[in-house]
């Protein structure tokens, strides 16, 4: 699988664009500022629809415009695909694929295979477990359409039960009978969601470690630790224990929604005691860890957008990461870096096929070609 054509109208700093690509490996390169990042965030765009940088659509259309289009045309599988979203403001956003649009999004998820590695990811480590939660389900939801659609109502179902929680406590009332009809949901979806995810890191574990030391060069010891209070006791038993604790926070305070992934440096929390360099060497190889999981679940190479992950690496370390995914093991990679002499010599040197975008405005770029 990959992206042959892009094209963009309004889409963020860009008027209209239409771009050819390499099966293999493409860099843009450039300033920071001159729109990037915009264009690997086109890309994640079709696959997910959603933007990896904002998730409020409108915020996305070019300033003084009301509409954005974004279009790829795909080689899957030996056959072509044609993938389109647009959006205008105070509108539905439009997903279509070959011209047939989706009644829902969630059906697009999964097709078009992704793994973005960003700077961004750095809050996967610095900020709360709400992110690494999002971590597992953006990847479980890639191949496993079941899992999406229980995530989605167990999240309607906590929505309800939390306005629930609000509305006895305004009122000085309680219903014991209204919450459990919301309780059976959270169970029923909350242990589905639960074992997989299970399963999930168990898997992730070998692949994540396996990668850390390749890329690192060192004998360190990395670790994923997933935290459930599922672990605890039985659902429905800690949703009847936490009832009064519910009622007087108004929200639901146990259950999948609060779960954790801990990451861990040679048994040490890796937000406290990882370096820079450490700490980015653990994310580049939750990715790629991530890219296999999803290569082997859904039998596609998922396309790799590397964005500025090269900036506090030396060389070696830079050269290192890209003989690496430049293996057969990984398909099609978009890189951006602001260093064209730095990303064009090692690709000489590892003699692969690679386009190189210069890009000094939205008007104004440059395509080197190199077989």
């Amino acid at each position: 699988m990959y992206l042959q054509d892009l094209s963009l109208i309004n889409f963020k700093n860009y008027s209209q664009i239409d771009l050819s690509f390499s099966p293999k490996i493409n860099c843009f390169i450039g300033n920071n500022g001159v729109g990037k990042t915009n264009l690997l965030d086109s890309i994640y765009y079709l696959s997910m629809c959603k933007s990896y940088l904002n998730p409020i659509d409108s915020q996305n259309v070019k300033y003084d415009e009301d509409f954005f289009v974004i279009q790829g045309d795909y080689s899957l599988k030996g056959k072509h695909e044609n993938v389109y979203c647009g959006l205008k403001k105070n509108k539905k956003k439009q997903f279509k694929r070959n011209k047939k649009e989706y009644q829902k999004l969630s059906d697009h998820i999964g097709l078009l295979p992704v793994v973005i590695i960003s700077p961004l990811d750095i809050s996967l480590i610095s900020e709360g477990s709400d992110e690494r939660r999002k971590f597992m389900d953006s990847v479980i939801s890639q191949y496993d359409k079941e899992y999406l659609d229980n995530l989605i109502r167990y999240n309607r179902a906590l929505q309800q039960r939390n306005k629930l929680l609000k509305d006895f406590y305004q009122s000085r009332s309680f219903d014991q009978d209204s919450i459990e009809v919301w309780d059976e949901q959270l169970v029923m979806l909350g242990e589905k969601i639960h074992a997989v995810r299970v399963k999930f890191v168990e898997e992730l574990i070998p692949v994540f470690q396996d990668y850390y030391t390749r890329i690192s060069g060192n004998k360190e010891q990395v670790q994923l630790v997933y935290d459930s209070q599922l672990y605890e006791g039985e659902y429905r038993q800690l949703l009847k224990d936490a009832i009064d604790k519910d009622r007087i926070v108004q929200h639901t305070t146990v259950g999948i929604h609060k779960d954790d992934l801990i990451l861990t440096l040679e048994k040490y929390s890796i937000k406290k005691a990882g370096s820079q360099g450490q700490q980015k060497t653990y994310l580049v190889s939750l990715k790629l860890a991530q890219f296999d999981f999803i290569k082997q679940i859904s039998g596609l190479k998922p396309i790799l957008l590397l964005d500025d992950i090269f900036d506090k690496f030396d060389r070696d370390r830079v050269k290192q990461i890209i003989e690496l995914v430049a293996e057969n093991h990984f398909g099609q990679i978009f890189i951006t870096d602001t260093s064209e002499d730095r990303l064009e010599t090692i690709l000489k040197e590892i003699n692969i096929q690679h386009n190189l975008f210069i890009i000094d405005s939205e008007e104004n770029i440059q395509i080197k070609k190199a077989d």
